[in-house]
């Protein structure tokens, strides 16, 4: 990784900034009550255009070790964003032996980045990205997920409207769509003893699968709810190549050309979940798209650009996978954006 002259200076400030966040909430009080009520219409809208970021960073474990820096945050801002969704694994800084206790460290990253955000008039979705963990022990996880919930929610009760909780990421395997619903009521009740009206983002079971729409049970007397699906279909295009995938890994060269019949696919799944939330009075967020590296450039443009088309189409928000790691929109290493994934998602 190529290295800023400045990395001394910046890490300096960093420090001198964490070390005012250890725990205090009202860091993010904002001057307007963060208890007023908001349209959840209206917070959708502020979302907008997004990414996911630092899900995979080594800032977690180390600050010394950070690829995502604090000048990252006007870039994302400058290009066009409006949001930026924090891709958060908790529980590996978590303290079994001290109620699931989240290490000071970590909290400080995440003051950071929230503060980072804010600070450059990003809105902030906190997203526990612990879907693995969940889906492989739903029951031997239980207890660690609400206390995550437990801890972040009264962190942030004062923070701005700006700053949006997403329950957890796409549920999965053994935490099916039925289970799920317990366990996304628990953690809401958890959320709304310190943020009573604060918007929350909740998706559907089967790994945030718009086929599954029609099997999350949200409370109906809550209405500050963004509901969330994800979207990598046709999956031979969008993850060829990638070593996470089985089925795909060995592809390569699949084109996506935008062929009718191949917008039709798109247009119809999304329509599917247009008429659910209208049926339900919900807003969309499409908080994961894109497609692996591997996939041939100019069809990974050509379809980023069209699922954005359709999505902001239908009033929705979305977050694109992702700044950095795999997918990726910006190359670190040669400080540039990956233009043609950018002018896709937010053209020129």
């Amino acid at each position: 990784m190529t290295m800023s002259t400045h990395r001394n200076d910046a890490f300096f400030r960093f420090g001198r900034l964490v070390a005012a966040c250890i725990a205090v909430p009202m860091l993010f009080a904002a001057s307007s009550s963060a208890a007023e009520p908001l349209d959840p219409f209206t917070q959708n809208e502020r979302i907008g255009r997004s990414v996911n970021i630092i899900g995979y960073d080594p800032i977690w474990k180390s600050v010394d070790q950070a690829r995502f820096k604090a000048r990252h945050f006007q870039l994302i801002k400058q290009a066009g964003f409006n949001s930026v969704r924090i891709n958060l694994a908790p529980f590996r800084a978590m303290d079994a032996n001290n109620d699931n206790q989240l290490s000071d460290a970590w909290l400080k990253v995440l003051d950071w980045a929230v503060r980072g955000a804010l600070d450059n008039n990003l809105a902030v979705i906190l997203d526990c990205h612990e879907h693995n963990a969940l889906g492989n022990d739903p029951e031997g996880n239980h207890e660690r997920f609400l206390a995550f919930w437990r801890q972040i929610a009264p962190r942030f009760r004062d923070a701005s409207s700006n700053v949006i909780f997403e329950l957890l990421n796409e549920p999965t395997r053994k935490l099916s769509p039925e289970l799920w619903n317990t366990y996304l009521a628990e953690s809401l009740a958890l959320v709304r003893q310190s943020n009573p009206t604060r918007t929350v983002i909740i998706g559907p079971g089967n790994g945030n699968g718009f086929n599954a729409l029609d099997r999350l049970k949200l409370p109906e007397n809550d209405r500050n709810i963004i509901v969330t699906i994800h979207y990598y279909f046709p999956m031979a295009f969008t993850h060829q190549g990638a070593p996470f995938s089985a089925a795909n890994r060995d592809k390569t060269g699949v084109e996506w050309l935008g062929t009718p019949r191949e917008q039709q696919d798109i247009v119809q799944n999304f329509g599917q979940s247009q008429a659910w939330a209208k049926a339900n009075n919900r807003p969309i967020f499409l908080g994961e798209f894109g497609a692996y590296d591997k996939a041939p450039m100019e069809s990974r443009a050509r379809y980023t650009a069209f699922v954005c088309r359709t999505a902001e189409k239908l009033g929705w928000s979305w977050a694109y996978w992702q700044l950095d790691s795999d997918f990726i929109l910006y190359n670190i290493e040669e400080d540039r954006w990956v233009e043609p994934i950018r002018n896709a998602l937010i053209p020129r």
